[in-house]
């Protein structure tokens, strides 16, 4: 007789690293967007480590916890920071003149508006997640609109604008996701409020065999 035996590997929730991965780069990207620091040299170590690496490394742990919804989402904006650097590279010429004066911004400003697309699904889904991080995903929204018009030349200042304040709102909310989750795991209860879910999307009832051949 053959015996199967199931093994079961517990990982910690990565919410906070991930959380804390985007508030760090964004509150320091959004810095320059406004004008209150210059040039990309120290902000590219913490897109590269932080934004890109630390979210990479969270979308990693959340596949292990079969969380489809984190796992995405850190996992393509965890990418987005990766590209991001490589851009900025280019765009300061590490790769080569030839390589930085091919470079065609507006493709960027379809990125952008591809990652809207993207975003737009997760705010749905944050709906039944936690206010916190609903409010994130809604800025991360305001944020590509600006950075896709922005880049496009659409309405170029006032969507600068948008998505500056926008990246500096999901810095500071981002960190407080950060906290609220870690704490909230380690107390074992909720020590800093982050809102419940909307309630707003909810299953169908699967209908019984009786129900079915009432209709009938």
């Amino acid at each position: 007789m053959t015996q199967s035996n199931n093994i079961k590997i517990v990982t910690a929730d990565p919410s906070g690293i991930g959380l804390f991965g985007l508030a760090i780069v964004t509150l320091v990207a959004s810095s320059v967007k406004l004008g209150w620091t210059e040039g990309l040299g120290l902000v590219i170590p913490w897109a590269i480590f932080l934004g890109g690496i630390a979210q990479f490394y969270a979308s990693i742990l959340d596949s292990k916890h079969n969380n489809v919804f984190g796992m995405t989402a850190f996992g393509a904006y965890g990418l987005f920071w990766m590209g991001v650097a490589t851009t900025w590279f280019i765009q300061l010429g590490t790769f080569g003149e030839a390589l930085k004066n091919s470079a065609d911004v507006h493709q960027l400003g379809i990125v952008y508006l591809g990652y809207l697309g993207l975003s737009v699904f997760m705010t749905i889904g944050a709906l039944e997640t936690n206010k916190v991080l609903f409010g994130v995903f809604f800025l991360i929204d305001l944020l590509f609109i600006g950075l896709g018009l922005s880049t496009l030349g659409i309405m170029e200042y006032g969507m600068h604008l948008l998505a500056a304040y926008s990246e500096l709102a999901i810095g500071l909310l981002s960190l407080y996701g950060a906290g609220a989750n870690v704490l909230n795991k380690h107390f074992g209860f909720e020590f800093l409020p982050i809102g419940k879910p909307f309630g707003l999307v909810k299953p169908r009832e699967k209908k019984t065999a009786t129900q079915l051949s009432t209709e009938n």
